[in-house]
């Protein structure tokens, strides 16, 4: 299946500098990927291989106007159309592209996305869901930031659209659902939080096995952890500096003497298998869940490897047919359509 990206080139920390290589590399990995890169053309161009046969797959789009990452998102969606994001988003809304991907604003990203892509039916608001290492595979977690006020109801909402990811994504017949709260009791937790649990309890379009805790978001109790955004966004980023500073520890540990200067070289093969296994750049790359059209939000800070991860998870997307069976989900939430 032929599929095209528009690339927002300008978000992020680094910008071209990361979006074009991790492009180029996407193109080489898959002979069926055309990008849209969307983005100063001055800066652009000089990141391209001369006479190399993935030119013929890309199509560019001038933007010198850069939504920055202290801008608001209303401003950027009234006064900023000519921006390399809006543009992108566009382009996935004229049918132009098959989904977009940014490292730029995350709220801007959201904003302009739900105002050009528009909502399936039944959704209230888009969330941002991506795929965490667990023990024994991977897990889904949403939503990771989108929305920082939720009800009982988008809770319900994210568990419906998580488990169709994890259905069409992760290949996962009737994937379990857990709802992060601050104890695994029917008592622990707000009321707001318990109504949400009560709602997925009785629900037969999801397997809900009740609440899980912070604790136990790496353990792989379930395929799919739903919260409100403040709780994702804050573990996602807690768990990324956790793994930071525990190989800081590890490196530094091994220097102190000599004797584990000695015993790192004999352990490194394993270290670096560990630090693979768990690098946030492998599983950079978090959908924007509920929209009519697939946007892929990149970490700001992501490097080239995370930056390529987000480009496949998008075109990954596409061609599994996420948002369609998103859109069916939500739209039958009172029946089963697991596959």
């Amino acid at each position: 299946m032929l599929v095209l990206i528009a690339i927002d080139a300008m978000g992020g920390d680094f910008g071209p500098r990361v979006a074009v290589p991790a492009a180029l590399r996407a193109l080489n990995k898959d002979p069926c990927l055309s990008v849209l890169l969307v983005g100063d053309l001055s800066t652009i161009r000089p990141l391209l291989p001369e006479n190399s046969p993935l030119l013929n797959r890309i199509q560019f789009r001038h933007s010198d106007i850069s939504v920055a990452m202290g801008d608001s998102a209303k401003h950027a969606l009234r006064h900023q159309k000519g921006s390399s994001i809006h543009l992108a988003v566009q382009a996935v809304a004229d049918q132009e592209a098959d989904a977009c991907v940014s490292a730029g604003n995350t709220g801007a990203l959201a904003v302009i996305s739900r105002y050009l892509l528009k909502m399936y039916p039944g959704v209230s608001r888009p969330a941002i869901c991506s795929q965490l290492p667990v023990n024994g595979g991977e897990c889904l977690m949403l939503d990771l930031g989108a929305n920082l006020g939720c009800d009982a109801d988008d809770l319900y909402q994210f568990a419906l659209m998580g488990s169709a990811m994890a259905e069409v994504m992760q290949s996962k017949v009737s994937p379990s659902v857990g709802l992060l709260n601050v104890g695994e009791e029917e008592l622990k937790g707000t009321e707001l939080v318990r109504e949400a649990a009560d709602i997925m309890a009785t629900s037969t379009a999801i397997r809900y096995e009740g609440f899980i805790e912070g604790s136990d978001i790496f353990s792989g109790q379930v395929d799919v952890i739903v919260c409100d955004g403040i709780s994702g966004n804050t573990a996602l980023k807690t768990s990324e500096g956790v793994v930071r500073f525990l190989f800081q520890q590890i490196r530094q540990g091994f220097r102190n003497t000599l004797y584990g200067r000695v015993v790192s070289i004999l352990v490194r093969p394993v270290l670096k298998s560990i630090k693979r296994s768990l690098n946030p750049e492998r599983y950079n790359g978090a959908v924007l869940l509920g929209l009519q059209g697939v946007v892929v939000k990149s970490h700001g800070a992501a490097e080239v490897e995370g930056f390529y991860r987000s480009i496949l998870h998008a075109t990954h997307a596409v061609r599994s047919g996420l948002c369609e069976r998103v859109g069916d989900k939500v739209a039958n939430r009172g029946a089963d359509t697991s596959l």
